[in-house]
């Protein structure tokens, strides 16, 4: 298959997408395919768009299983599926990162002692679901957004097989290399240690898959999700072009650090798991003693799963040197260590505070983990959504400066 690559400052358009998403399956003899998409915490990628029109495409021309890259998520219900996905519930597969997995083999030490310069020695076992290795598969399909990320730098790409499909030993050491190495030496770059390790288990232990990548990169406009690039191929030079046009389109630079800003969190945001992207995506940009508001009306729980949320409970986000002590003496935050990074990514190691508003976890709950608590209607009062501009504002006299989807972004300040 010919390699696509499509960009536009105003919007690859309906009828381009769809003509080349015709050219992914085109000339080939399909039975099965598998389509891999993010889940609805993905919901600002296009990926759901794309989902439904391969499946629209091959309906009644092959089988198509559709399994969403989970990683360590909750499962989506039906009508989480149906709005996201807009596909039959009957198609759709439920990602178990504990137990659906195979180990394919092992990163070795060596490797891993080089890439993070000696900060972590261990072997990563790679571990992917065990569907992806079903020879009855004609073609795989992965499907998701390019755009800053904590653990790799650039979200998508084989990290959707690696992580969204892939086992607890290979997300939590990733993770945790991710969490050694050092946020402000990773987010929104293309060429990190835990990419790295992507690449090295691409290379050396699914090469012979008949996998098709397709990555998007999209920005907001209003409440307008725009796609500005389409990436389809297995080349990683085109995960490179991507993870550019991602920096151009998603990295927001300030003049000078933020003494106050205030994050929205829609409804797709369920846990502070995924949630704490306002704290890791804008701690480049926070002011020492700044003050980071997030609004999260539908936040309910701390981790994605049972576990993750106890751990969540028991440790808090009490911040890097801590969190590692912590590791150190504690099994099960080693047993856990996607648990630990989070803790770790999720804590402004007391350079910013971080107040959680919020309806439906309790001050005790919010504040026994180590965040301030506001309660949700008082902070809308304060700081309504309806007429804060993207960015800076003046409001009661102080400057405030607003995001309205941290998924979507990386903030920084310009040096």
């Amino acid at each position: 298959m010919e390699a696509i690559r499509l960009t536009s400052d105003t919007g690859i358009t309906d009828s381009e997408l769809e003509s080349s998403l015709k050219t992914v399956i085109s000339g080939r003899t399909l039975r099965k395919v598998l389509l891999l998409p993010p889940d609805a915490t993905r919901s600002h990628s296009k990926a759901g768009e794309i989902t439904r029109l391969l499946y629209d495409m091959l309906n009644g021309r092959c089988h198509i299983d559709i399994m969403p890259a989970l990683g360590t998520h909750e499962a989506m219900n039906e009508q989480e599926c149906g709005s996201f996905l807009g596909v039959p519930f009957s198609s759709v597969i439920s990602h178990n990162y504990r137990d659906d997995v195979v180990k394919l083999g092992e990163v070795p030490r060596s490797f891993i002692a080089s890439v993070s310069g000696g900060m972590m020695d261990e072997p990563i076992d790679i571990e992917v679901n065990r569907r992806l290795l079903d020879e009855s598969y004609d073609l795989i399909i992965s499907i998701g957004q390019v755009v800053p990320h904590e653990v790799a730098g650039m979200a998508n790409y084989s990290k959707n097989i690696f992580v969204g499909c892939g086992g607890s030993k290979m997300i939590s050491s990733t993770h945790m290399l991710g969490a050694y190495y050092g946020l402000e030496r990773i987010m929104g770059r293309a060429d990190t240690p835990v990419r790295r390790v992507f690449d090295y288990a691409e290379e050396h232990f699914i090469a012979h898959l008949p996998l098709a990548y397709i990555m998007t990169v999209t920005t907001q406009a209003g409440a307008e999700t725009v796609m500005n690039g389409l990436f389809i191929g297995r080349e990683r030079s085109l995960f490179e072009e991507a993870a550019r046009l991602s920096q151009c389109k998603n990295m927001t630079f300030v003049e000078k650090p933020l003494k106050k800003c205030v994050v929205y969190l829609d409804d797709e945001f369920k846990s502070t798991w995924v949630g704490n992207k306002a704290i890791y995506r804008t701690r480049m940009a926070m002011a020492d003693d700044g003050e980071l508001i997030i609004l999260a009306p539908n936040v309910k729980r701390f981790g994605e799963n049972g576990w993750t949320d106890a751990l969540i409970r028991k440790y808090g986000f009490v911040g890097r040197r801590r969190i590692l002590e912590l590791v150190a003496a504690n099994e099960d935050l080693r047993e856990n260590l996607s648990a630990a990074a989070h803790l770790i990514h999720g804590s402004s190691d007391g350079k910013f505070t971080v107040t959680y508003a919020v309806s439906k976890l309790s001050r005790q709950e919010i504040e026994s983990v180590g965040f301030n608590y506001m309660p949700l209607d008082e902070a809308m009062g304060l700081y309504d959504t309806a007429t804060l501009n993207e960015g800076y504002n003046q409001l009661n006299g102080s400057e405030v400066f607003y995001i309205n989807n941290p998924a979507l972004g990386l903030w920084a300040v310009e040096y």
